[in-house]
């Protein structure tokens, strides 16, 4: 995210990482965002400025190997994990709590934040994701899915919707741009601090929202419907004619139905 789209972002020192985040700062409730496998924090550019206006704080990172963040050895084990890194950022900032936001393979980690530090949750919203659970009926789907044809498409082919790409040739383009910079060459994908499964979702118990979008390639509704039956409780939303960069493609129907849950959760 640039300066022009968003707050200003800076590093923070945690263990393993120079963080980079972006923080709109104040005292409103804070809402950390954690972006996709394809993308950095630059990915929200289209849901900080709706959230502050909303009267939240928004707080973005690129996760370690990602964007402007840099792994560093020196200072603690690698690769880590997102979940900690986001704890540590939490520690940084001095954020009690907060509501927290995961989109695609943001998702993951959200989820296994979500079930690790309850305390620290005030909200879950996790969109457009598979939840990269270790359940065998959920990887065989996974299978089914991602076939080695599929996985051997251009990234913006497989996870950006066919509306989008007919209708916004300027947005994918940006999308691309995004993706082509995201990951650092030879940078190691973090790992879950434990794997994803159905029992985990049963600590999850603060308010809840799954969003799927309708064109979804990756995660299909019929997909997200099965691990979601395993929640406490949660909210079900649907955007139709939206591939997986679901925040990306359709950002007004995605701010919607992310601030109202918001709010309805607001502490």
């Amino acid at each position: 995210m640039t300066d022009a789209e968003g707050p200003p972002g800076r590093h923070a020192d945690l263990p393993g990482v120079k963080l980079w985040f972006t923080d709109s700062g104040g005292d409103a409730p804070p809402v950390v965002l954690l972006h996709p496998n394809t993308g950095t924090s630059a990915i929200w550019a289209k849901q900080v400025p709706a959230l502050v206006a909303a009267g939240f704080r928004a707080i973005a990172f690129d996760r370690r190997g990602w964007g402007r963040s840099l792994a560093q050895p020196e200072t603690g084990t690698q690769p880590g994990s997102i979940a900690e890194d986001l704890d540590a950022l939490a520690d940084h900032l001095r954020l009690a709590r907060f509501h927290l936001v995961g989109v695609a393979g943001g998702g993951f980690a959200a989820l296994d934040y979500a079930s690790w530090r309850p305390d620290r949750v005030l909200s879950l919203t996790v969109a457009a994701s598979n939840g990269q659970f270790s359940e065998p009926d959920l990887q065989a789907i996974y299978a089914r899915l991602t076939p080695p044809e599929f996985k051997a498409l251009p990234g913006v082919l497989r996870e950006v919707g066919a509306t989008f790409r007919a209708l916004d040739p300027e947005g994918t383009a940006q999308w691309v741009a995004i993706e082509r910079t995201a990951q650092q060459q030879g940078a190691t994908a973090q790992p879950l601090r434990s794997p994803n499964t159905y029992a985990k979702l049963a600590a999850i118990l603060c308010p809840v929202m799954v969003m799927a979008a309708g064109a979804d390639l990756y995660a299909p509704p019929a997909l997200m419907r099965i691990w979601a039956a395993h929640l406490p409780r949660h909210d079900w939303h649907v955007l139709p004619e939206t591939g997986h960069a679901i925040n990306w493609e359709q950002p007004e129907a995605f701010n919607a139905r992310l601030l109202d849950f918001l709010q309805a959760a607001k502490v």
